[in-house]
């Protein structure tokens, strides 16, 4: 079997916000002096990727947190889900909804589904972000952040840097297998062309089973090429690309009801309720990017990105939905008798079909310039940002029979369910839509320095953000309608477009005092907005789409301290992210559009810690811990808040406000994950990991923890045979822990992953 992409280095820890030195590779490793907008001195990364960040990660007034390619392979971190799992703060959702199936994350109390970014550009398309062959690195930026990137961004934004092209020789392999039928093959070979010029190939083969799961499984491969042209001068170009085709069985859940523990009592955990020969999801992912960048002097430099991606995706999913019947003879979702014990009538969405088609254009601009105004220094960006985006989707059902009427679901046993259908598979169109997306942005960001203790970092951004999405009506079947039903899937009538128009102002402020030059301290204040159409994925509404902005607010206090001589960070911040409005229903009578009103207020309040570095030469860590103190501050509209029941409002005078005081869903009190290396002999390094999740709501039961608190631990065993061929293996949910997540509010959730086993080896010259 093909397998594991194993570190290059046997003792390397993560490299996190503060900046902290990349432990060393061994001989034929290469090492970079530019990564695409990350700058490195020697070993030593110093800033985040993005050219809007001015200053040095320790002198950034902002909670960042960076983990390297280098941890992601020490860990056997493939997936963006994976990688998300070990920082705190993070929890998902079950990944599907009306722009399809995919990642779903939320982040430190807030969606964060549109709040992805690759090298500073916005990738808004739902689907599932399954390889990181072609990364360098992973940004984790907390708080509001719509200055940085754009609308959105209440909890934090996640930045993708991708592999590019440098002036280095060097070659990397891996092969390897491991349980549940994984298997991988990756190749990362970067060569020079002439003085200038360099050639950059990533490669990826990859195919697993789910641990502890049936039938999902996961097949994949990827190309990504880099052409880096006049690379040691002062006009460089960088063309990119990425290639990646995916054929999954997705996850979709077993039934999960808190009332019951979780998962149903006699139902099976590694049970298959959909129909495993037809559920599927293929996914294009077809990228080309190019960077312009030029020093006008060593104070001046311009960087210039365009891309063009186009995203398609299929999907067919069995929604784990309908009556269950205990073998008690209860139906757990209304504790009434049901007249078949032991058995699972399946309703719902079922067959569900989804084509979608996502296509970008972005173009970001940036221009840095570092200069004096009497004894006051600057670092000032200013820079101008275009983006279009375009969604297609198309929905249709499979499960039907020749003339379009929906083939009768089986029943199934509730411990065994029989998950092949071997009924009629005839796909009928029931539904389309479209949308579109355009941004325009400008922005300036200055880092002012006072001496050698004080910076003042500013930042403004304001954009126009117009968005546009439509529906058709499209005939579907009828039993009354008799042979009218010719034609089904037909486009019937476009529906009326509905826009939304909205001029955006993001600022952000930070205060930094550095007691010496290895630390700081800060206080940073931002806002955030987020139109009612953030996405091109999203929908807005004849109630939603006149709506003002939403709006958040991020105040954090923290310090950043690099110490043993740099090469452990430590990082601490207290802070409030507080939606200070949500759009919430109204029923008004001087509101006779039904328009929603944005009544809504949340709060988070939080503490996060952070440690990464090298304790000794032969011991490293990487910790964070978050602390999330979230609360509904208002659930429901003014008008009916002053009259509860009224003219359609669903509270009542004795409570006025039913989410008023409850925690807000998705958010764990309490996370943590810690990862730790060990070079215990000259060619053996072993590593160990540990990441909590605090239970929290999910949505289904108010005011109880829907999910229940987890905690599961990870292994590494690492030999460098020689100067370039290391072996590795990796052991994940060591003690086979048996938990849940994606917990979905209709009644389903995803099992956590059973205990697996890889063994990796890596070549590296």
């Amino acid at each position: 079997m093909l397998a594991a992409a194993a570190p290059l280095a046997l003792a390397t820890a993560a490299t996190e916000a503060a900046g902290r030195e990349t432990p060393a590779q061994p001989d034929g490793a290469h090492r970079a002096t530019r990564l695409d907008g990350v700058e490195v001195t020697g070993e030593r990364i110093e800033k985040a990727a993005s050219p809007k960040y001015t200053e040095a990660l320790v002198d950034t007034p902002q909670t960042i947190t960076v983990v390297d390619k280098a941890t992601m392979d020490q860990q056997g971190l493939v997936t963006l889900r994976e990688i998300l799992t070990t920082l705190p703060g993070i929890t998902f959702g079950a990944g599907e909804g009306g722009g399809g199936y995919g990642d779903s994350i939320n982040l430190r109390g807030f969606s964060a589904n549109a709040d992805l970014t690759v090298d500073g550009v916005r990738d808004s398309a739902q689907y599932t972000r399954s390889d990181n062959f072609n990364l360098e690195s992973l940004e984790l930026v907390n708080g509001a952040n719509s200055v940085h990137s754009g609308a959105g961004s209440v909890g934090g934004n996640i930045n993708l840097v991708s592999k590019v092209a440098m002036l280095e020789d060097f070659s990397a392999f891996s092969a390897g297998a491991g349980t549940d039928g994984y298997g991988r093959l990756t190749a990362d070979s970067n060569h020079r062309l002439g003085e200038a010029n360099a050639l950059r190939l990533n490669a990826m083969v990859h195919q697993n089973d789910v641990p502890g799961r049936d039938f999902e499984s996961f097949e994949r491969w990827g190309f990504a090429p880099s052409l880096g042209l006049g690379l040691d001068s002062d006009t460089r170009l960088t063309l990119g690309a990425l290639v990646q085709r995916d054929d999954n069985v997705p996850q979709y859940g077993v039934p999960y009801f808190p009332a019951y523990g979780g998962l149903l009592p006699g139902a099976d955990r590694e049970g298959y309720y959909g129909y495993h020969n037809l559920d599927r999801q293929e996914i294009a992912n077809d990228t080309v990017t190019a960077v312009f960048e030029h020093d006008f002097s060593a104070d001046l430099h311009l960087r210039s990105l365009a891309r063009y991606q186009a995203v398609d995706q299929t999907t067919v999913v069995d929604a784990v939905q309908g009556t269950w019947c205990l073998d008690s003879g209860i139906n757990p979702a209304t504790g009434a008798a049901c007249a078949a014990p032991g058995t699972y009538q399946p309703s719902g969405p079922r067959g569900l079909r989804r084509d979608t088609e996502n296509r970008l254009f972005a173009s970001q601009t940036d221009l840095t310039a570092r200069f004096k105004t009497g004894g006051v220094t600057h670092a000032l960006v200013a820079g101008v940002a275009f983006t279009r985006e375009t969604f297609e989707l198309d929905t249709g059902n499979v499960l039907r029979n020749a003339d379009g009427s929906p083939a009768p679901l089986p029943v199934m046993d509730l411990g065994h369910p029989d998950s092949r259908w071997t009924g009629p598979v005839n796909y009928f169109r029931t539904g389309k839509s479209s949308g579109t997306l355009g941004n325009q942005a400008i922005y300036v960001f200055d880092t002012l320095g006072f001496g050698e203790r004080w910076l003042l970092n500013l930042g403004a951004r304001y954009e126009r953000n117009e968005g546009a999405n439509h529906s058709w009506t499209v005939k579907t079947y009828s039993a009354a309608a008799g042979a009218d039903n010719t034609g089904l899937g037909s486009l019937v009538a476009r529906g009326p477009d509905f826009r939304s128009d909205e001029d955006l102002f993001s600022w952000r402020g930070g205060l930094v005092f550095k007691p010496s030059e290895n630390g700081s301290v800060y206080l940073s204040y931002a806002n955030s907005n987020t139109p009612s159409k953030a996405s091109v994925n999203g929908a807005c509404s004849a109630a939603t789409c006149g709506v003002d902005p939403e709006e958040a607010r991020n105040l954090e206090l923290g310090t950043k301290w690099d110490v043993l001589g740099g090469r452990l960070a430590l990082t601490a911040a207290v802070f409030r992210n507080e939606r200070t409005n949500y759009r919430v229903a109204d029923f008004d009578p001087a509101n006779p559009s039904g328009e929603q009103q944005l009544d809504g207020q949340a709060r988070v309040d939080g503490v996060s810690l952070g440690i990464a570095g090298e304790l000794t030469d032969q011991w490293s860590v990487f910790a964070n811990a978050t602390l999330l103190d979230s609360e509904v501050l208002q659930s429901v509209s003014d008008y009916c808040l002053a009259n509860p029941g009224l003219n359609g409002c669903t509270n009542t005078p004795a409570n006025p406000d039913p989410q008023r005081g409850q925690r807000i869903i998705n958010t764990p009190e309490q996370s943590a994950s810690a990862w730790t290396t060990y070079a215990f002999a000259p060619d053996w390094t072993v590593g160990y990991g540990i990441t909590y999740q605090g239970g929290f709501d999910g949505g289904r039961v108010a005011g109880l923890p829907d999910v229940k608190s987890h905690t599961t631990h990870r292994a590494m065993l690492a030999w460098a045979v020689n100067g370039t061929l290391a072996l590795q293996l990796n052991a994940n949910n060591l003690f086979d822990k048996q938990y849940f997540t994606r917990v979905r509010n209709n009644g389903w959730a995803t099992p956590g992953e059973a205990r697996s086993l890889v063994l990796t080896a890596n070549l590296a010259f």
